[in-house]
């Protein structure tokens, strides 16, 4: 086990928390210490209130290769519920907790993502891409199928016959082409990635959180519900903001700027 920490976690005065993904030698692919390790961060992240928004990047020049093929050797000499439990144990739980996560997460692309770790940008709110970096389904040029969220995320953010194309295929999409396909919000300049994505957080942090969340839930909630129940769910949660210090600090701004 490496002694380096492989998953660095900051935060900023603006509430900004960073997690960086932190095993460049091996292209920041990971190992089950590195997925407990990433679980971990987001867990405390989700339980700080210091924490307003994540940013997920990875270390040197990759943002996430997937998942180490050393790692991935060991599962040769298991039975299929050993290499199920795997999953379903560790890597399937950074899904999970981001689902529940209500707080805004985003990814800044610095590199090559591949197969899992493409997938692990997917499950993000939000994707900002360097325009060296490069995004890959590649699991089927080693025969196997994505076996996080990957088959989830994909389709409800490009399409099925786009996602089925790339999952088929396993080509590499560069940063211009994921913007346009939709894989990506943005993609910037090499240079520009963190301060992009930064000032993207810091715009985000300095609004009504309460009022961030609830857009959360209500546009994640939105995908499994009738419009009848998302009405009456957004009605309560409009209701309640209602009543919030930033709601009426920004209705008697408004007023205060109409006397001008």
């Amino acid at each position: 086990m490496s002694a380096q920490a492989p998953i660095l976690f900051s935060t900023d005065a603006d509430g900004i928390g960073t997690l960086t993904l932190n095993r460049p030698d091996q292209l920041n692919a990971f190992d089950m210490d590195m997925v407990d390790a990433w679980r971990a961060a987001l867990e405390a992240a989700e339980a700080d209130e210091r924490v307003k928004v994540i940013v997920v990047t990875g270390a040197g020049r990759a943002f996430c290769a997937g998942g180490d093929f050393a790692e991935m050797a060991k599962f040769s000499g298991m039975d299929s519920m050993a290499r199920k439990d795997f999953l379903y144990r560790h890597v399937h739980r950074i899904a999970l907790v981001l689902e529940r996560m209500e707080k805004p997460v985003i990814a800044a692309i610095n590199g090559a993502a591949r197969g899992a770790g493409c997938d692990m940008a997917l499950m993000c709110d939000i994707r900002i891409m360097a325009n060296s970096a490069t995004l890959a389904e590649s699991y089927i040029n080693i025969g196997l199928m994505a076996g996080d969220a990957g088959a989830w995320f994909l389709p409800r953010l490009i399409g099925t016959a786009r996602a089925l194309e790339l999952f088929w295929t396993g080509r590499v999409v560069g940063a211009e082409e994921a913007e346009r396909i939709g894989m990506v919000n943005r993609a910037v300049p090499d240079a520009q990635l963190l301060p992009a994505t930064y000032e993207l957080a810091r715009t985000i942090a300095s609004k009504s959180q309460q009022a961030v969340r609830f857009f959360r839930r209500a546009v994640y909630q939105s995908q499994t519900m009738a419009l009848a129940t998302h009405l009456d769910m957004v009605s309560s949660h409009m209701a309640v903001l209602e009543d919030t210090p930033e709601h009426r600090a920004g209705i008697a701004a408004f007023f205060e700027r109409t006397k001008k």
